[in-house]
């Protein structure tokens, strides 16, 4: 068990550290610079509580027993907690007195004898668990358009769930079997989130816009959704609105007529999907059509006529929605023309 959890401990730190520079990047989370803070925040103490273990159980230095150790403990769940409570409740902004108080008990920590301090930060972690169980059991109604997401959450829950009643029973368990776990727990809660992540780049956004609309009273009583669905589909086909790199909720709205909540709530209600995942897609149809009828166009010349502002975004979001790269679509495609054409 120690191999292995010195295994993940190696494989959470660079986890870790690839989400800080990709996914946790301003565009993933614009209007959300709590949860971006917050979630590097918990990306930092995670990656200090997986270097106090591997000290541990690699070279016996007891780290676990210092008060940076306890501090961390209990810094996880409410990092956690002030990252996830504006993507899944958007229309309630925390004022900083309420951030402070949950950021207090990482401060009393160190002061905590070790034996109280362990069970007490999962006691307070489980808490936070029964807080997200119920904000993701209010977005049911959605669960056809993040169903694999959803799972894949569940799973990390039902991990840090294991872990907060180990950590309950921990002075029962014999040796260092309870820091193998744990570590090995955060190991694994690190490769589903990254798993999760590298099909949806963007389900931060996405989490949050249909949050937004789920929550909010219906502002479409005295729209003509139809006709604007109508106009909408003429923007994308016939104008190409989507081809202009600063298209975003706002400008397309003003362009309808519409308010900015009307529109995303109009997305979500009728289409099924938020607002950044329906431009994307939008953006990537188009892409097929120039790889296959541009053949030598290059890629990065595709992404760009199509609306993408870098070619890393063309490619994040092509291999989100196509489960491809651009070039190697262009080379399925040939392909198959050859074949059958």
């Amino acid at each position: 068990m120690t191999s292995l959890a010195l295994l993940l401990i190696g494989f959470s730190l660079f986890c870790a550290l690839s989400l800080a520079l990709t996914h946790f990047r301003a565009e993933h989370y614009e209007g959300q610079g709590l949860s971006r803070i917050m979630g590097l925040f918990l990306l930092l103490a995670l990656s200090g509580l997986q270097l106090a273990h591997f000290a541990w159980l690699y070279l016996d230095w007891p780290w676990i027993n210092g008060p940076a150790y306890r501090a961390l403990l209990f810094a996880v769940a409410p990092a956690f907690f002030l990252y996830s409570q504006p993507l899944l409740r958007p229309q309630t902004r925390a004022a900083p007195w309420r951030v402070a108080a949950h950021l207090l008990p990482i401060i009393i920590a160190p002061a905590l004898r070790a034996a109280l301090a362990l069970p007490l930060a999962f006691a307070v972690g489980a808490l936070y668990l029964l807080w997200l169980a119920y904000s993701l059991y209010r977005l049911r109604r959605e669960r056809a358009n993040f169903r694999q997401e959803l799972l894949l959450l569940g799973a990390v829950f039902a991990i840090a769930l294991g872990v907060a009643l180990l950590g309950l029973l921990q002075a029962a368990l014999p040796g260092k079997l309870f820091f193998s776990l744990y570590a090995a727990a955060i190991g694994a809660a690190f490769f589903l989130v990254q798993t999760t992540l590298n099909q949806r780049p963007q389900l931060s956004s996405e989490i949050s816009e249909t949050a937004r609309a789920l929550y909010a009273n219906s502002t479409l009583l005295n729209i003509d959704c139809a006709a604007a669905l109508a106009q909408l589909e003429r923007l994308m086909q016939t104008q190409r609105i989507f081809t202009d790199p600063d298209l975003n909720l706002s400008k397309l709205a003003a362009a309808l007529a519409l308010s900015t909540h009307q529109l995303s709530e109009l997305i979500n209600s009728r289409l099924g999907k938020s607002f950044s995942r329906y431009l994307r897609e939008q953006r990537i149809a188009a892409a097929k059509t120039m790889l296959c009828a541009e053949p030598k166009a290059s890629v990065l010349s595709v992404g760009l006529s199509v609306g993408f502002s870098t070619q890393s975004n063309f490619y994040e979001a092509f291999r989100e929605i196509e489960g491809m790269t651009p070039g190697q679509y262009r080379r399925v495609r040939a392909l198959d023309t050859r074949l059958h054409g």
